[in-house]
């Protein structure tokens, strides 16, 4: 790449957090739910295979809306209908936050 090109999606470093939020959106589209949390639709408590008698539930996996922000920030994540207020739609991930995962997985 040369000087006056802009440095691509995959190159950005992402923190941690970042990533499993990342490897949640390509899970499925993330939509809002209460506290500033974004899961996927109808998300709910599961148990393991093995857990028989349904003692310790598994926690269900949700980004914040600030690392949400910033991975669009970033172009790895995209509001999925551009025309209502970004809080209350959707959103999934791009093909350059796909291919992010693929080179840094």
């Amino acid at each position: 790449m040369n000087a006056t090109t802009a440095t691509a999606p995959t190159d950005v470093e992402l923190t941690p957090t970042q990533i499993r939020g990342l490897k949640l959106a390509k899970d499925g589209d993330l939509h809002p739910q209460e506290g500033n949390k974004w899961t996927h639709l109808n998300a709910t408590v599961t148990y393991a295979k093995t857990d028989r008698f349904k003692e310790r539930p598994l926690k269900i996996k949700f980004a914040t809306t600030a690392t949400l922000g910033q991975l669009k920030g970033y172009g790895l994540m995209q509001s999925l209908n551009p025309d209502l207020d970004a809080a209350e739609t959707p959103h999934g991930i791009t093909m350059a936050g796909k291919m992010w995962l693929l080179k840094n997985k």
